[in-house]
C-alpha cells in the first residue's frame, strides 16, 4: 500500500492526513492537526511546525507529499504567513527526499466534489464518503485528506505534476 501525506499548511493550524492507496481503494491511515501557539512569534510557530511535520513524516513514512498550491489571499500579511508555513512543509519533505506535489484549491475541490467551487461542509462530507469514515472530520483534517485524495486521483489519471518540475 502506498501512503500519500496530504498537508493543508497554516501558520496557526496545519492539517495533515496520511491516505493509503491500494489499487483503486483509498483509506485513512492517520490524520490530525498541528495547533501552533497563537500568541507566539511567527518564527517560533514555524520552528514548531517544522519539528511536528518531520515527526509526522517519520511516523507515517509516506511515499509522496501533496500540498495545497499557493492561491491569492485578501490579506497580504496572512498570505505571507501562509506562504512561509508552506515553505516549512516543502523543506521538511525535501529533507526526507520525498516528492512533493502541489494542487490549486479548485483542482482539489474538483477532484473530491466534482466542481471547483465546493464549500467546506461539502468537502468534509465527500471526504467522509470517499474514505468510508464513520464521521465527518474537522475542517483542517478534511482539507488535508482532500489534498491527498486529489493526488491519488490525479496520479491514477496521469495528471499529477511534481512541485519542483512546474514551469
Amino acid at each position: 500500500m502506498e501512503v500519500i501525506l496530504g498537508i493543508d499548511p497554516g501558520s496557526r493550524i496545519t492539517g495533515w492526513a496520511a491516505v493509503g492507496r491500494d489499487g483503486r481503494r483509498l483509506s485513512r491511515v492517520a490524520s490530525g492537526a498541528i495547533n501552533l501557539p497563537a500568541r507566539a512569534d511567527l518564527a517560533v510557530r514555524l520552528a514548531r511546525l517544522q519539528i511536528e511535520i518531520e515527526a509526522v513524516i517519520g511516523r507515517v513514512e509516506p511515499g509522496a507529499v501533496a500540498v495545497e498550491d499557493i492561491f491569492t489571499h485578501r490579506n497580504a500579511r496572512s498570505a505571507l504567513a501562509l506562504g512561509q508555513a508552506r515553505g516549512v512543509v516543502l523543506a521538511a519533505a525535501a529533507r526526507r527526499e520525498l516528492p512533493v506535489f502541489a494542487y490549486p484549491p479548485a483542482t482539489v475541490k474538483r477532484a473530491v466534489c466534482g466542481h471547483g467551487r465546493a464549500e467546506k461542509p461539502q468537502i468534509q462530507r465527500m471526504v467522509q464518503v470517499l474514505l468510508a469514515l464513520p464521521q465527518i472530520t474537522p475542517e483542517d483534517e478534511s482539507d488535508a485528506m482532500a489534498i491527498a485524495i486529489c493526488h491519488a486521483l490525479c496520479q491514477r489519471a496521469g495528471t499529477s505534476v511534481a512541485h519542483g518540475e512546474r514551469s
